[in-house]
């Protein structure tokens, strides 16, 4: 009997070749897939993609969709009490593992074990320290489709938002910045390929620009708040 796992999706391309990669093996059930929304503007953190579009993609994959509603600005104390009462939740149903996309960065997964370790449950990384440029050209190969939907303006220009990924992207992208941007460079919405049923339909909006108030740290003289480009994805 296969362990039941709640599968951490994000919507884009690191959660597409991951869930590819768990649903190839066959070693865990998939139970459903668990998605982080801003619950004033219904959008997936950070991706900034609504909802709807959210909803089509767990549609298109046959998955049952969970989405974990946390507030606009959440404190850490706030995020931990709304991640472990979910992952408590799931645990009672009978999930044992918890699935993620994430490839090299050590806190994260550090945090998301312990984190995890406190209700029984145990995480799962299927792309743990692999090579970001054979991830994304894996991802490329195997007939995935994904677009930009938010870029870090330290990294990367507002050109970049909107920008379908393809080899060219890649080649474009500075020497600083992540193939597949896994230092929070860029984010993007998967919306087609070998997991979808049927692709998702979309327009391309407006790109907007929004900033964040930066943690101040004793060190720091000045206080920038980070900024943001966000490609909107309008739901046909």
């Amino acid at each position: 009997m296969k362990p039941k796992a709640v599968f951490n999706w994000s919507s884009g391309k690191d959660s597409a070749l991951a869930l590819y990669r768990i649903l190839k093996n066959d070693n865990y059930e998939v139970s459903s897939l668990l998605t982080s929304i801003n619950e004033e503007y219904q959008r997936i953190s950070m991706h900034g993609v609504h909802v709807r579009l959210l909803e089509k993609q767990a549609s298109s994959l046959g998955i049952p969709l969970l989405k974990m509603e946390i507030p606009k600005e959440p404190s850490m104390e706030q995020y931990h009490e709304i991640m472990t009462n979910t992952m408590t939740a799931l645990q009672s149903k009978g999930i044992t593992h918890s699935i993620f996309g994430d490839i090299f960065l050590e806190d994260l997964c550090k945090y998301r074990e312990e984190q995890l370790k406190t209700v029984g449950m145990n995480a799962v990384f299927p792309l743990w320290k692999e090579n970001t440029l054979d991830l994304i050209n894996e991802f490329l190969d195997l007939g995935f489709k994904t677009i930009v939907t938010c870029v870090n303006e330290t990294y990367l220009d507002k050109s970049f938002a909107g920008r379908m990924i393809d080899k060219d992207f890649i080649i474009d992208l500075p020497k600083n910045v992540d193939p597949c941007g896994e230092n929070g460079e860029f984010h993007t919405f998967t919306f087609d390929g070998p997991l979808f049923t049927q692709p998702i339909q979309f327009e391309i909006g407006e790109i907007v620009k929004k900033t964040y108030p930066k943690p101040k740290s004793d060190s720091d003289e000045i206080n920038e708040d980070y900024a943001f480009w966000f490609c909107d994805l309008i739901d046909r």
